[in-house]
């Protein structure tokens, strides 16, 4: 599968699919959410795939929205456009796209998560993180309203009072905290990271039916 700002690969039963903006710390574009959605779709579809990983490229995983463009960067004629000048209709589909994929999807959050960064893990089945990740659900900051389902998807996974803990103040904070409030289920040393979600992946795709 070939795409412009994310990579995907396969090995044996693990689809590996890295966000690919590494000089702008993996920041979000609608292009890459379109092509996200696509290949968690193509994942999905692909009967020799049975877990999925998802990372980032460089030292971050998603370091928000890409709002280098301005007012631009989501208007016709962004970049976040597809070259006819029309919108990428997928441009929001990877929230559904993760929470519905028929196969496992384990978010290994290599760097900085901060905004979409942060909630597009969300809807992943696991989520572990290298010890250098820091998180931020930093919309109140900005005088945003928390999105891609977040406001849903975050107090399912770490409860009601640590959700707005962390919503309300926008704060930065480490992997170990992350773990402690139960946002990821491990921690693991930044060079060991694939790795161990590829552990977690091939237990899964090995050791079920």
């Amino acid at each position: 599968m070939t795409f412009e700002q994310i990579r995907c690969t396969i090995d044996g039963p693990v689809a590996t699919i890295m966000l690919a903006r590494p000089d702008k710390l993996n920041a979000y574009t609608a292009v890459m959410g379109a092509e996200l959605a696509e290949a968690l779709r193509k994942a999905g579809a692909d009967e020799q795939v049975r877990v999925i990983i998802l990372t980032g490229e460089g030292r971050g995983f998603c370091a928000g929205a890409d709002i280098s463009g301005g007012a631009d960067s989501f208007g016709s004629g962004g970049p976040n456009f597809a070259a006819e000048g029309k919108p990428r209709q997928d441009g929001g589909g990877f929230v559904g796209a993760l929470f519905d994929s028929p196969k496992p999807v384990i978010a290994a959050i290599n760097g900085a998560a901060v905004g979409v960064g942060a909630t597009l893990t969300l809807p992943c089945d696991i989520r572990i993180a290298a010890d250098t990740a820091r998180f931020g659900f930093v919309f109140a900051r900005r005088g945003l309203v928390p999105e891609a389902g977040s406001a849903w998807f975050l107090p399912q996974i770490v409860g009601l009072p640590q959700a707005l803990r962390w919503c309300l103040s926008g704060k930065i904070f480490d992997a170990a905290e992350a773990e402690v409030g139960g946002l990821v289920s491990e921690v693991v040393p930044a060079d060991e990271l694939l790795a161990r979600a590829r552990e977690i992946a091939l237990e899964i795709a090995e050791s079920t039916a």
